[in-house]
């Protein structure tokens, strides 16, 4: 019984990285080259089968698309309950890091929505894109997706085109 129950979770971790990976516009050979892994160990982990694959590697994989395994505290703090920051704010402070202007969440929201935005908010739509981790990345497409209806699959296009545009060299973009 507790068996069976582990290959179900295992299999459920497996369709998230699959569907991230697929939403992300990458290859499983492609994940397997920036997480240091072979194509067969990706191909397990989203088939759900353990194989060779071990916890080590599960969790090297899935930090690469921005995903990760946690256990959920059994008695969530008020600010759990009542909701967090929202993405979009987080990742607008973080991109602001290195700049002596705070960039506004909804600046941000506007840049990412488009493709023409001020030459002023390139610097940091170079740095979310560059530095934020892909977890933030991904929270803040899911925030838009949300919002605005586009398709997940289009907005990691949209942010793949952006990075290229700004001159990116975070490999996850190349």
């Amino acid at each position: 019984m507790l068996a069976s129950k582990a290959m179900y979770e295992f299999a459920a971790i497996g369709l998230a990285a699959r569907t991230r990976r697929s939403d992300m516009g990458l290859t499983q050979e492609r994940v397997a080259d920036l997480c240091g892994l072979s194509p067969p160990i990706v191909e397990q982990l989203e088939n759900g089968s353990i194989g060779e694959l071990d916890w080590a590697h599960a969790v090297r994989l899935l930090s690469v698309i921005g995903l990760s395994v946690h256990v959920s505290n059994p008695r969530s703090t008020r600010r759990q309950r009542e909701g967090g920051t929202p993405a979009l704010e987080i990742a607008a402070r973080s991109a602001s890091t290195s700049f002596k202007e705070v960039l506004d969440a909804e600046d941000l929201r506007a840049a990412l929505l488009t493709t023409t935005y001020p030459k002023n908010l390139r610097p940091y739509v170079r740095t979310f894109l560059e530095e934020a981790p892909i977890s933030l990345i991904a929270d803040v497409i899911e925030q838009l997706h949300h919002e605005t209806g586009v398709n997940r699959v289009e907005f990691w296009q949209h942010m793949r085109d952006m990075a290229i545009a700004v001159n990116t060299i975070r490999e996850i973009w190349l």
